[in-house]
This record gives structure tokens, sequence and C-alpha cells, in this order.
């Protein structure tokens, strides 16, 4: 899209699928910070190797990376950077794992989505960065997402965007049924119940069974299924977050309240378009799908906090996004590091991430008074961003995922598919889908603990 367009009209982003990984994932070593210690350098030594000539090759499918090259290329005339894009998300993850099972073939650097740095982290297959002084960006970050790229003082990404959840609204379906734009999920329940029993062609929102999404929504409820220390996992998705979702999402699944529509397809866009899916719950990067894919919808959306289980609460999830890695196969290391910062903290690279469709990662950016004051038309000159900065700053600490979430996400469907059909409780579905991924992990050597 065209770059003089407002930040908001083009949020646009690809969303990872999980995959099966090729092969067994080499164990992870016991502790915090991963494996082996990280290679150092000072400044001055980074800044050295800009002026040397050399190249790069970074893997990734996010629209910005190409023009983040070219303007790192501008700044450092001496370094070529050759971007790839091998395949989105599930597609470059088995890529990826393909060359870290050969010993040979990987880039130097990698977009990853925050979910799969875990996996990718394994037998050292991710540079840790911590010994290039890239902690101390820590406070540049929000909480969640610098919690997603690291494992005690260990670097191993850095966050190029983010996705805390919102709830995306139709404002003219919620008058023309006479219903207050929920802000607990009671009163969710109630207006799904409400507007599907007063048209049976209207839903609330569309699922047909989504890992990312259902861990998301579990996040959001306080829950915490996956404990990881070292080599030993722990899997609970019947916690008290689990069931407090479930509790939830099963009356809509069984009432028949939520579209059976796939997600990113035409009909699926269609339908949010013209309002007969009327919210959607997901992360802060949807505003420019929705003004792309959905044009009939201009004027009728807005956002608000994502609805609570008690009144005045104000807990959220991340849903998406992604951070830019260094592989430890890369003989570029130096470079490489630099780059991914470059892409990442550093202002010009982060403009042109959020020009092509990022939401920030970053604290100032979040912040930032013009980000904050602006008003697409397409929400009704609502200043969205308020509601979604406000978001960045509710989502709820110390989640974690599994060292092969990967995986775990790619199976889900297997267990969940008949219940989204038949109209059936996901409390079997999570029990099910925590057996599987259990004996995955086991499989590749972690000592998994169940609930």
């Amino acid at each position: 899209m065209s770059r003089n367009l407002p930040r908001t009209a083009k949020r646009v982003v690809a969303l990872g699928l999980g995959i099966a990984l090729a092969g067994s994932l080499a164990a992870c070593s016991s502790g915090s910070g991963g494996g082996a210690s990280a290679d150092t350098a000072t400044s001055d030594e980074l800044a050295a190797a800009l002026e040397e000539k050399s190249s790069i090759t970074v893997w990734a499918w996010a629209p910005a990376v190409e023009p983040i090259a070219e303007a790192f290329e501008k700044a450092h005339p001496d370094i070529t950077v050759d971007v790839q894009n091998v395949g989105t998300g599930a597609d470059q993850y088995t890529k990826l794992q393909n060359a870290i099972k050969a010993g040979k073939g990987a880039p130097d650097v990698a977009q990853v989505e925050y979910f799969a740095v875990p996996q990718f982290s394994l037998g050292d297959s991710l540079a840790d960065l911590s010994g290039y002084g890239y902690g101390d960006l820590e406070d540049d970050f929000t909480a969640s997402t610098w919690n997603s790229v690291t494992d005690g003082d260990a670097v191993y990404a850095l966050p190029q965007d983010s996705g805390p959840m919102a709830m995306f609204y139709r404002q003219d379906v919620f008058d023309k049924y006479g219903i207050a734009v929920p802000t607990t999920w009671d009163e969710y329940v109630a207006a799904a119940e409400t507007m599907h029993a007063a048209d049976p062609n209207q839903f609330i929102a569309g699922d047909t069974g989504d890992a990312g999404f259902t861990t998301s929504m579990i996040w959001q409820a306080g829950g915490h299924p996956y404990s990881v220390d070292g080599d030993t996992v722990s899997i609970d998705l019947q916690d008290e977050g689990a069931k407090k979702w479930t509790s939830t999402w099963n009356t809509l699944v069984e009432n028949g309240s939520l579209a059976q529509t796939p997600g990113w397809t035409d009909e699926w866009f269609r339908a949010l378009g013209d309002g007969s899916i009327a919210t959607m719950l997901t992360g802060a990067w949807m505003p420019g799908n929705l003004e792309a894919q959905a044009a009939d919808g201009s004027g009728q959306w807005r956002v608000a906090p994502m609805p609570q289980y008690e009144e005045g609460d104000t807990a959220t999830a991340e849903n998406g996004g992604s951070s830019i890695a260094v592989m430890e196969q890369s003989q570029n290391k130096l470079v490489a590091a630099e780059f991914a910062k470059f892409a990442t903290a550093e202002e010009e690279g982060r403009q042109i991430s959020f020009d092509a469709g990022g939401f920030p990662s970053t604290t100032a950016d979040l912040t930032d008074p013009e980000f904050l004051s602006e008003a697409p038309e397409y929400f009704g000159g609502q200043k969205i961003n308020e509601v979604l900065g406000q978001a960045a700053q509710d989502v709820l600490p110390d989640w974690q995922y599994l060292p092969f979430q990967v995986y775990a996400n790619s199976i889900f469907s297997d267990s969940a598919s008949s219940a989204y059909t038949n109209g059936t409780s996901l409390d079997p579905v999570l029990e099910e889908w925590a057996k599987a991924t259990a004996s995955y992990g086991e499989q590749q050597g972690f000592t998994v603990e169940t609930e």
C-alpha cells in the first residue's frame, strides 16, 4: 500500500501457522538462560563490523523487512542484505528446522513469531545477543514482548511488533439490536444470544478452532497452562484460567452463536464487511486488515477493551507478533545482530515497520502523542490507539509458551474441529490436546508433567 497512508491504514500482517517439525529436536539445557554462553562484542567492535565489506541473508515474510534492509544498506554502504521470503510462518519454520538439523543452510537472521521462539532457542539454534549489550534494551520494549524473547539473562531475539488483544466491534450492529457494548464476558454472552435469536444469520464472532486464539484467551483469563524449567515441562489445560475461558466459550459454541466461517477467507472478510460477524477478539495489528479487506464496514467498526470476567478488571493478552532473531549458524553475527537492532529498536527501522503494518512493541512509540491521536475514518474517527496502547500495558505477565509450541499449535484442530462443528464442550478438546502435546514432548526427550 502507499507509504503516505496513515499507519493505521497499513497494519497488514501475515499470521503464522503451526507445523510439525521434521526430525527430533535437541533437548534444551537446564537452568535459566538456555545453553552455551553468549558471544561477546563491544559497541566499538559492532560498529567496526559495519565498516567492513560483508553480507547477511535474512529470511522473513513481513512486508517491512525489504525496505528496512534497503535503509540499513544505505546507512552502512559496505553491507549487503539479501532478504528472502522462503514462506510464511510454517513454511519458513520447516526450512529453518531442516537447516538446523543439517548443520548448514540457515540464514543469518530470521523472523520468528513469539510462540516459536522457545522452540528455536533449543540446542542453541538462536544466538544469545546478551553479550552484545542488548539486554540493556529491555526498558525499550513492552514487558510481554520482552518476556517472549528472553530466558533469564539470555536474549534470543528482539521484538519487532506486538499484538495486545482488544475487542473490535460493529457499532451499527449493537445499535440495531439495542445492545450496550459489553464490558464483561457475561454481557458478551448475553449480547450474542440476543442478536443470534433475533437473526439466525447474525453472529457475535467467528471461531472454527484456532490454537493461537485459544491460548491467548486462556492467557486473558489468567491461565498458566504451560510451565518450563529446563527440560522439565508442565502442561495443565484444565487450570483455573482454562476453565474460566471454557465456561464462557462453551456457551457460545453450544448455542450456535459463533459463525463457522474459516478465518482469512473471502467469505470471512465479507462477513466482517457486512456486519454479520459483529466482533473480533484479536491483536492490535488488525485495523489495516479490516481497512484493506473489509472496506464495506468503513465507519462502522470501533475498538474497546477486552471484556472482563470481573467488572472493573483490565486484563488482556498478546495475540500474534514477531521478533527478529540471529541464527547461531551465522558466520557474520555482529552485522546480523546490528541489523536486528536496526529493524526493531532504532527509530528508522521501527517507523518502516509501522508504515508497513506492524503495531509497536516499543514503549516510546506506544506513548507517542501523534500515535495516540490517530483517528481513522474507518473507525468513525475514534482514537483507537488510545485503547490499543492501553491494552499493551494491560497484558497479564508471566506467560510461557512450550519449547515445542509450533508442533502443539499444528495439532490443535485434530482435537477441536468436531467440537466446533457439532457444538459440543471444549473441555474434552483441551484434555485431548494436552495429552497429545505431552506425548510429543516426551518423544523429544522432555520430562513432561501433566495435570
